[in-house]
């Protein structure tokens, strides 16, 4: 039985997806397949992932309807959500069989950002003290969970914001999350092309509404 299933939800990420599938293929021919599920992209990521990928998938619009419709179909004993921009390390199957070992049933990476500005380390450290502290995750920190658990929770919420932190609020309750050992890279583009603090003020206010119960549509709006 294949030991873990990579799910990486895609639209129009042609100058990521390479790079991010080549980090993969070494554990591929063994204990993990992966799968990319595509929503209608216009360029050219559908053709640049099929050789790099076990299966790809079509699904509708919205993160959390691809890597529901993916995680449906994995055959793996764990599942990882792996975003389009983000390179795993490469020790990345280890720390998941040290989460099992331990005897966790989720968990995720501690990040590091793309980019060379001195104010990107202080985002990065943040992040990570934050999803520590609060045992909430973000889809940046490619989530893994045990098959178990996530059929326990039943995947993702169909919201089109937030659905990483929802997940997370619900995992939680299960028990506590594995922090990996090594840090996964994501890039940055999102602080370096809305401006670094603009991002982090913008993220923090939208945390804050959800927190207070704004609905995830109204808050998917604001974010694009």
């Amino acid at each position: 039985m294949t030991f873990l299933s990579i799910i990486v939800p895609t639209l129009n990420e042609e100058q990521q997806i390479t790079a991010t599938l080549a980090v993969l293929q070494q554990q591929r021919r063994g204990a993990a397949e992966v799968l990319v599920v595509d929503a209608g992209s216009s360029d050219r990521t559908v053709t640049l992932a099929e050789p790099l990928a076990d299966r790809c998938l079509k699904a509708p619009r919205g993160r959390a309807r691809q890597m529901n419709a993916a995680a449906a179909s994995a055959r793996g004993q764990w599942l990882l959500f792996l975003h389009a921009d983000t390179r795993l390390p490469p020790d990345f199957l280890q720390q998941i069989r040290l989460a099992e070992q331990a005897g966790r049933h989720w968990g995720f990476f501690p990040l590091r950002l793309s980019g060379s500005a001195r104010l990107l380390r202080v985002v990065e450290r943040g992040i990570n003290l934050r999803s520590r502290l609060s045992r909430v995750a973000t889809g940046d920190q490619a989530i893994f969970v045990s098959c178990q658990l996530w059929q326990q929770l039943q995947g993702f919420a169909d919201i089109p914001l937030m659905e990483d932190v929802d997940f997370s609020k619900r995992a939680r309750r299960t028990g506590l999350p594995f922090v990996a050992r090594s840090h996964l890279q994501t890039s940055s583009r999102r602080w370096q092309e809305r401006g670094i603090i603009k991002t982090v003020v913008t993220m923090w206010w939208l945390r804050l509404q959800y927190w207070l119960g704004v609905n995830p549509a109204r808050l998917a709006r604001q974010y694009r």
